[in-house]
């Protein structure tokens, strides 16, 4: 087996070493006010989790689903909020379906920093779309990744699928 190397992802990585820790705590996905949705990029509120489009995405329509309890523990989240959590991936995996047809998806979890959690103190879970041939000599030769999609445009896409797939 061949190591993937994705070296454009270091500098996100690295702005968090920089980055002055709240006062309070608070990870960077902690509170986001209802106002900010947009902003913020917040897709979609759940009852115990939401739905948000990633702002370093490996692939264009890269989403998050993520506990409102700020945990960096798996156990810690009681069954209604995996079940909430788990019907909400499925509801990212329909939307992407639906606003940009991939072939398939990466959809995981990093606990911990040694996993590859760059916001280690609170879970959160990724859902990349796949297409094949999504790789090209972009990363290799030109440290690269290009997402060929804008995000606001895909955001207001992703939201209106969503609330179609929701009305009864």
């Amino acid at each position: 087996m061949e190591p993937l190397f994705s070296p454009w992802r270091s500098k996100y990585i690295a702005s968090f070493k920089d980055a002055t820790p709240k006062s309070d705590g608070k990870s960077i996905f902690a509170d986001i006010p209802p106002e900010e949705d947009e902003a913020r990029l917040v897709v979609h509120r759940g009852k115990t989790a939401f739905i948000i489009m990633n702002l370093y995405p490996y692939n264009a329509g890269h989403l998050m689903v993520i506990p409102y309890l700020q945990t960096p523990d798996f156990s810690a989240l009681d069954s209604d909020t995996r079940l909430d959590i788990m019907n909400l991936i499925d509801l990212c995996i329909n939307t992407l379906r639906e606003t940009l047809h991939p072939h398939g998806f990466n959809i995981g979890l990093n606990l911990g920093a040694v996993a590859g959690g760059s916001v280690d103190s609170h879970i959160h879970f990724h859902v990349v779309p796949r297409w094949n041939g999504d790789t090209n000599f972009m990363p290799v030769i030109a440290d690269t990744k290009v997402i060929s999609n804008d995000m606001h445009e895909l955001y207001h896409k992703l939201r209106a699928s969503i609330q179609k797939q929701l009305q009864p």
